[in-house]
């Protein structure tokens, strides 16, 4: 996908991602008062903007696309987290070309600091 669909694909993620949060259900992102340092915070920043639109969840019954994202992400391994986010998955497209290193390496510092959602009881 071009650079100029992707720009236009985060904008259209971060306005979601900021009406996410607005909402009370947004039980996934960290409020903006939580102890995450520069890094992490920039990593919030990203996943909102690239990652959001597939990854965080559905608001007014639309559908993810891909798994939530939280410490357990990749297994809870950095390294299997840096490959699909930078080779893209067959389902997922590579961020390579889109993110720089150190916002790949963000984004993992961000996702490790998201809790593991209760599961639901069963009924």
């Amino acid at each position: 996908m071009p650079r100029v669909a992707w720009t236009a694909l985060a904008a259209l993620s971060a306005a979601a991602f900021s009406a996410l949060a607005a909402s009370s259900n947004a039980t996934s992102a960290q409020p903006a008062g939580d102890n995450l340092n520069d890094s992490q915070r920039l990593g919030r920043q990203i996943l909102a903007q690239s990652c959001g639109v597939c990854h965080l969840p559905a608001a007014l019954n639309a559908r993810t696309y891909g798994p939530p994202l939280n410490k357990n992400a990749g297994g809870g391994d950095d390294d299997i987290m840096r490959q699909y986010i930078t080779d893209g998955t067959p389902r997922m497209p590579a961020f390579k070309h889109y993110l720089k290193p150190n916002e790949i390496d963000a984004i993992i510092a961000y996702v490790r600091t998201v809790p593991i959602p209760a599961t639901p009881p069963a009924r």
